[in-house]
């Protein structure tokens, strides 16, 4: 029996928990996985991300605005939540439960999900850059503002392949729900 390295280990682990979350999960919010429904899940995704941008922007007014932070969390998380199960996770599945066109659109995926998060990221450093040179007592304000523009940034850039995914795949074919329903 050949030895195994620690990353096959945890790939192979990874796998296991991927196929046993898709067994749990992959029959949830039926009526959500058509195209149409999938882009309104990336929308309602997007408008919470613009909010969360918004809270991030404030922070930098308004000594109270980190409130509003908590109710953009009470937004994102059913929201992506809801498009992970909708869309199979495909974002973030091991390549080894995925076919070679699967594969093939997940790195696609990925690739432009790391262009956005590269390009959005720079947003937030120049603001703390700059914010920092020009800051008179406001250092706080500054700090927590980009900190959460950047938290913001990273989100959407972590998140944009599932949504990427979830917004271009086709319906899925309504003969494999009739095998799931026999």
């Amino acid at each position: 029996m050949a030895e195994t390295t620690i990353i096959e280990r945890y790939q192979a682990r990874r796998t296991r928990r991927f196929l046993a979350h898709s067994e749990k999960w992959g029959r949830m919010l039926p009526g959500w996985r058509s195209r149409r429904r999938r882009r309104a899940l990336v929308l309602a995704l997007g408008a919470t991300f613009v909010f969360m941008l918004g809270v991030g922007v404030l922070c930098h007014f308004f000594d109270r605005a980190p409130i509003l932070w908590l109710p953009a969390c009470l937004l994102f998380f059913p929201i992506w939540t809801s498009l992970q199960i909708v869309s199979g996770r495909l974002g973030d599945a091991p390549t080894t439960t995925l076919d070679e066109w699967e594969v093939q659109q997940q790195n696609a995926a990925r690739s432009a999900g790391l262009t956005i998060t590269q390009f959005l990221v720079m947003i937030p450093v120049f603001y703390l850059i700059v914010g920092s040179v020009l800051a008179d007592g406001d250092g706080a304000r500054i700090a927590y503002a980009g900190g959460l523009l950047t938290l913001t940034t990273l989100m959407i850039g972590g998140c944009s392949p599932a949504m990427i995914l979830a917004w271009t795949r086709p319906d899925p074919d309504p003969e494999d729900h009739a095998e799931e329903a026999a």
